[in-house]
């Protein structure tokens, strides 16, 4: 398959088994996002989306995704931006940059998990007040 330039959307409640090529699928209700790897070389790729991870952009008649994807797990090691559905390539990186990248990525979510642990336990200790559980 060749390298992709342009991904079209399609919202789902359920991602599909089968993806097909060029099309990112969307489940808000799953707050996720699936597409196949636009390098072609046919690798499925998920982006949950919640702030420790990736965020959605509906423009209206595209999307955005962000940050950037980079499948360094795969054996393509594709790195890109999906930008209003157009696929915007990123040059290649270092194993120092992705080992940069990946803690970054770890410390995100970390303080994701830690803010609505927290919020969690604030709501819960609200919750006994008012109702005399606490």
């Amino acid at each position: 398959m060749p390298r992709l330039t342009n991904l079209r959307y399609v919202y789902v409640e359920y991602i599909p088994d089968k993806l097909e090529y060029g099309v990112i699928y969307i489940s808000k209700k799953y707050r996720t996002a699936s597409h196949l790897c636009c390098c072609g070389c046919g690798l499925k790729v998920v982006t949950p989306l919640n702030p420790a991870k990736w965020s959605l952009t509906d423009h209206g008649q595209v999307v955005s995704l962000f940050p950037s994807i980079g499948n360094w797990g795969f054996p393509c090691r594709s790195h890109y931006w999906i930008d209003h559905n157009r696929v915007r390539w990123a040059g290649a990186m270092s194993e120092r940059q992705i080992a940069d990248v990946r803690s970054i990525d770890r410390l995100d979510a970390e303080r994701y998990v830690s803010r609505n642990t927290s919020m969690l336990s604030r709501l819960s200790g609200w919750l006994k007040s008012w109702f005399g559980g606490g």
